[in-house]
């Protein structure tokens, strides 16, 4: 009974699902009226929302049995393939948006740099002053960082070879080859040979992992891709009322980014933050900063593949105060990790620049 208690999101999802196949039409929002569509857009995000959390609650079992660094490893492509899933099906559906890709990642970026792991330093910076983590650690995880951001998210506005922030196909090529290659290095680095700097430097407590009921390997993998596919099943009517939930409320289009980016990041966030909390820092910069890294070294790659299997526009290129806004998050990111300790003060930057975010939402629409 305990089992198909905690299985209950997933079963929940299907369900959904077969609702929304078995009445097809009728469930449209020209069927249903705006207040109708409203609804729905707020239950399919709550059952979404709802799986999202048991996919995390199976990585963090597995990230018990398997330790560190693969723990946060298994949770980063789980939710990777979550927003990459989104994105994809608010890419086809309705009229396709050319930027809905680059907003999601940017917003994805200023969530994870700004606001989470702004939250994790205030946070576990009032509780415990001073934190301390792994140095070399986040430098690896920054110095993958800057250049696939910078090549992914700048450099499409600046070179004239395309129109727009679009990429020529020669930049085509060589993002999506930079981007796997680099992240594979990567990979490579924090799974296989230097393992170690992805490790609390006091490794007392860092096996604690408070309130996770962990049973096999097995029950965890067939969990987690449980829940992970009523939420790729469901992605396409959540893109069709994201879509017009927009257009009904007047926001701008880049607030659509910005819902499926906080969908896709709130379990993993609060993993973050609970992290950051019981004074495992590490754990907190490994699911945010890695998470920042596989949005594009992973999602960049997959859009401009369906973009050119498609034949749907995609643009990448950030307009310039947007740009401004990422150089300043990878600077200051930068000064905050240069040392091995780090405080709420840090914490508190991080989130004045998330604010200043969320303000250009709405002030350049």
């Amino acid at each position: 009974m305990s089992i198909l208690r905690s299985e209950l999101p997933s079963l929940v999802g299907f369900l959904a699902f077969a609702a929304f196949k078995l009445l097809g039409d009728g469930l449209k929002p020209a069927a249903v009226g705006t207040f109708g569509s409203l609804i729905l857009l707020v239950l399919i995000f709550v059952v979404v929302m709802w799986c999202a959390f048991s996919v995390v609650r199976h990585a963090e079992g597995l990230a018990t049995l398997f330790g560190e660094p693969y723990g946060t490893l298994i949770l980063t492509l789980a939710v990777i393939g979550i927003e990459v899933a989104l994105i994809v099906a608010i890419m086809l559906s309705g009229d396709a948006v050319p930027t809905m890709a680059r907003d999601t990642m940017f917003s994805v970026v200023m969530i994870v740099l700004n606001g989470l792991v702004g939250l994790c330093l205030l946070l576990g910076g009032l509780k415990h002053r001073n934190q301390t983590y792994n140095l070399q650690g986040a430098n690896a995880f920054l110095s993958v960082l800057v250049p696939l951001a910078i090549f992914a998210l700048v450099l499409p506005r600046i070179t004239h070879s395309a129109p727009g922030g679009e990429l020529s196909p020669l930049q085509v090529g060589f993002e999506i080859a930079m981007s796997v290659i680099l992240y594979g290095v990567f990979l490579a680095i924090q799974t296989v040979t230097h393992s170690d700097i992805f490790r609390q430097p006091d490794s007392a407590g860092d096996d604690e992992h408070h309130g996770v009921v962990v049973r096999t390997v097995p029950f965890h993998v067939i969990g987690l891709f449980g829940a992970l596919l009523p939420i790729i099943l469901l992605s396409k009517s959540l893109a069709l009322y994201v879509d017009f939930g927009i257009a009904a409320v007047g926001a701008p289009i880049a607030f659509s980014g910005f819902i499926v980016a906080a969908l896709v990041l709130m379990p993993e966030g609060m993993s973050a933050v609970q992290a950051a909390r019981d004074n495992m820092l590490q754990r907190a910069v490994n699911i945010c900063l890695g998470s920042a890294v596989a949005t594009i070294g992973l999602t960049v790659p997959a859009v401009l593949i369906v973009g050119w299997w498609t034949g749907l526009r995609v643009e990448l290129g950030l307009e310039t105060t947007e740009i401004i806004m990422l150089v300043l998050t990878l600077f200051v990111s930068l000064l905050t990790f240069g040392s091995r300790t780090t405080n709420y003060l840090q914490g508190a930057v991080h989130l004045a620049l998330f604010a200043a975010y969320i303000m250009l939402i709405f002030d350049l629409s």
